[in-house]
């Protein structure tokens, strides 16, 4: 095996925090790095949407891609009992394995492969997805590259969820600087209308507040529209009501 290469990918893998990451392109990065460190002909890597369904994110190879997209749209396969059990599946002779996956034994085997080890991508608890090793000939693979496949599936499950907390925080921060910069803008429009109005803070909120409900607005909008118009009590278009004037008795 390739040390060097080994020692490489397993810094590319644990690298996410670059400005320019890509998951597409690192997932990739590690399909291919699997097929050249391993004894395996192909890979590929299933990972699960918000939803929990599974999608193919990358593979080394056509007939991979093809093998992933099979067990996905037929439901069957030991890469989907593995996502499912968060557990190594070994499939060491697809001819072995037609009873528990007839379908699925039968699409590899004519797609080239005699053997397919899928690895959890586990982070603890989390399963994200999992990493597929596609083998032409039978057998299982030996201890030593079975511990490195999965050190390299740890690894990049690592690395990808680092990157999603990393952009759920800047989303979070973005929010809490909005509502902040909200927050500003409601309060400076209270004012406007208690000073216009002659009520206090409390009542012009009240004010500010029913009226977005009423015309389905946004309150910060409202509240800018105000601060943006200051001849205005309230923005256009929503009519304002009529006044009542006395008629002579």
């Amino acid at each position: 095996m390739d040390t060097e290469l080994l020692s490489d990918t397993f810094v590319d893998l644990a690298d996410t925090m670059v400005a320019e990451f890509d998951v597409i392109d690192f997932l990739h990065m590690l399909t291919d790095r699997s097929v050249q460190l391993l004894s395996v002909s192909a890979a590929g890597v299933l990972l699960a949407d918000p939803r929990g369904q599974l999608r193919v994110a990358a593979a080394s190879s056509e007939a991979a891609e093809l093998i992933e997209l099979f067990q996905i749209q037929d439901d069957q396969g030991p890469c989907l009992d593995c996502y499912r059990t968060g557990q190594p599946v070994t499939a060491a002779d697809l001819a072995d394995t037609g009873q528990r996956w007839p379908r699925f034994a039968a699409a590899a085997t004519q797609a080239g492969f005699g053997a397919v080890h899928a690895l959890p991508m586990r982070l603890r608890d989390q399963v994200i997805g999992a990493l597929n090793l596609f083998s032409a000939g039978t057998g299982p693979l030996g201890q030593a590259e079975l511990r490195i496949g999965q050190a390299l599936a740890d690894v990049a499950t690592i690395g990808l969820l680092q990157e999603q907390n990393v952009r759920r925080a800047e989303t979070l921060a973005e929010q809490l600087q909005a509502a902040l910069n909200s927050r500003v803008v409601i309060e400076q429009a209270k004012g406007r209308l208690a000073e216009r109005l002659g009520l206090d803070m409390d009542q012009s909120f009240a004010l500010l507040r029913d009226y977005a409900r009423n015309t389905n607005q946004r309150l910060t909008d409202v509240a800018r529209h105000i601060i943006d118009s200051p001849t205005a009590n309230f923005p256009s278009p929503a009519p304002r009501p009529p006044r009542h004037q006395n008629t002579p008795g």
